[in-house]
């Protein structure tokens, strides 16, 4: 039985938890909250004195990136694994510790949506081979996938992570209020989106690129900018335009 202390019960925490709640040899023996109130499981002991965990063999550091460092100076441990959770932070933050690592899930995890597709991989680190061995072991345990990249490659996916989900998250938030604000149903756009993203597991996102900065339809452009009256939204069009123009100009040389 693998023993699992959690710190922080943000997005990633409780994920962890429901997750680690419904997995054989995997038991979460103590949860660490801030705020107490916010949840309420008879399943395991919460507490709220990081300096007071219980012993146990692996301690996962689930909370935002800038909150790392203070959960690290507090903590004591002398024997367990110690790993966060995070994208972009270097391993090496942790190595006051004896063993260190991360476990990193790429995905996007909300509170508010079950993720229904639990075969995204985990980017795993280690200080030393026991270690990456355990947290192998665990991944292994919740039926998922994993990748051993260091902290160098991790940041540059986390990157690139960045682009494909969060900033176009962003541009669907855009387009809904676009809608909105033209009394239009948004979801009359699943079916682009959807197919929008069906179309890059057969073909590479060059080529399914289409539109009119692909084209460069320089009379449909200049039709959207002069219906964008936001400057900032017009910017966004401008850019993103641009730099699709440009990259099909490298693929013409």
């Amino acid at each position: 039985m693998v023993k699992v202390v959690l710190i922080g019960n943000g997005n990633v925490g409780c994920y962890l938890y429901n997750t680690f709640k419904e997995t054989k040899g995997i038991k979460v023996i103590e949860w660490y909250s801030r705020n107490q109130t916010k949840f309420k499981d008879s399943n395991v002991k919460i507490s709220n004195s990081i300096e007071e965990l219980p012993d146990a063999d692996l301690y996962i550091i689930a909370v935002n990136d800038s909150s790392i460092i203070e959960i690290v100076n507090r903590l004591k441990i002398n024997t367990g694994l110690v790993v966060h959770t995070s994208g972009a932070v270097n391993m090496n933050i942790l190595d006051s510790f004896k063993n260190y690592g991360i476990f990193y899930p790429l995905q996007s995890i909300s509170k508010k949506h079950k993720n229904t597709n639990k075969s995204f991989p985990y980017l795993l680190e280690a200080n030393n081979k026991k270690n990456q061995y355990l947290l192998e072991k665990i991944v292994k345990k919740i039926k998922s996938n994993f990748y051993c990249l260091n902290s160098i490659q991790r940041a540059n996916i986390h990157l690139a992570a960045v682009f494909v989900n969060n900033f176009t998250n962003h541009l669907f938030a855009i387009g809904q209020r676009l809608c909105n604000e033209n009394n239009l149903p948004f979801e009359i756009l699943m079916p682009l989106i959807i197919e929008t993203t069906e179309k890059i597991k057969t073909l590479s996102p060059k080529e399914a690129q289409t539109g009119p900065a692909k084209r460069e339809d320089e009379i449909t452009l200049d039709k959207h900018l002069d219906i964008l009256k936001d400057p900032i939204l017009k910017k966004i069009y401008l850019t993103l335009t641009d730099s699709i123009i440009k990259l099909n100009e490298k693929e013409k040389l």
